[in-house]
């Protein structure tokens, strides 16, 4: 079973977008396999009025400025753009990258992201219906896009909802983020078996990606079918540190 290790680079708290720029090089060098930003407008913790860029104009600097590392968004937030138009970007950005770009969504949840920007925020179920729309408007986009993507570009899907999230899971991704706990992933992962069998689809397949749980449990998690951990690190000083650590794990463990 081999074991990924991403960074997510969150793009806040960075006044200056080299520091950003640098961080990415960096944590390419030290041999990360995927960098992810995240799609928020504005920082979720520290100063909520601090510095913060945007995340698909970012992606393309990234597919430009990378050579070997996957990128994407952990996640895009469903409701922020016309999913036909995201799935055009994301064909786009497959290009520019030579075939490296994971497409990430969820369903949103900042509302001040909605407030501010001028999007319905609705109410969970709301979310939740439009993005199993976008979903199917995403998939049709990326068949029919000229020309077509380098692959079958990755779907990850954010989000541990056992009705509807996972449902969806179960339908179009082959990545899951699920925001869990050990216990939490492993009761989840029966239920998205469950969904499966509901929609007459393998889920095995589909890649369990959670956050990094440090050193001393992350065999737990890959005992439990995890195998893609994600460190998160915070700007502007962007201390790779915790993703060095992981990275040797992940290296001692193959």
């Amino acid at each position: 079973m081999t074991v990924k290790i991403g960074v997510q680079l969150q793009p806040q708290h960075a006044p200056d977008y080299q520091l950003i720029r640098d961080a990415v090089l960096r944590s390419e060098d030290a041999g990360v396999d995927i960098v992810f930003n995240w799609d928020h407008f504005y920082p979720l913790y520290g100063d909520l009025d601090g510095p913060h860029f945007e995340c698909w104009t970012m992606l393309g600097a990234w597919a430009e400025q990378t050579s070997n590392v996957e990128i994407g968004a952990l996640v895009t937030g469903g409701g922020y753009r016309n999913p036909d138009l995201l799935a055009d970007m994301a064909r786009t950005v497959d290009h520019i990258s030579g075939g490296r770009l994971i497409l990430g969504i969820g369903a949103g949840w900042n509302e001040k992201d909605y407030d501010n920007f001028g999007y319905e925020f609705g109410t969970a179920g709301s979310r939740l219906a439009l993005l199993k729309e976008s979903l199917g408007r995403i998939r049709h986009r990326l068949d029919v896009g000229n020309p077509a993507p380098t692959r079958d570009i990755p779907i990850l899907i954010g989000g541990g909802g056992e009705k509807k999230t996972l449902k969806m899971v179960a339908e179009y991704a082959h990545i899951w983020h699920s925001f869990a706990d050990l216990e939490a992933l492993k009761r989840k992962s029966e239920i998205l078996a469950e969904h499966g069998a509901t929609v007459g689809r393998d889920v095995s397949g589909i890649t369990r990606s959670v956050a990094w749980p440090g050193a001393d449990t992350a065999q737990d998690f890959v005992d439990a079918g995890a195998t893609l951990f994600t460190v998160g690190v915070n700007g502007p000083d962007y201390d790779l540190a915790e993703l060095g650590q992981a990275i040797t794990w992940r290296d001692a463990h193959r």
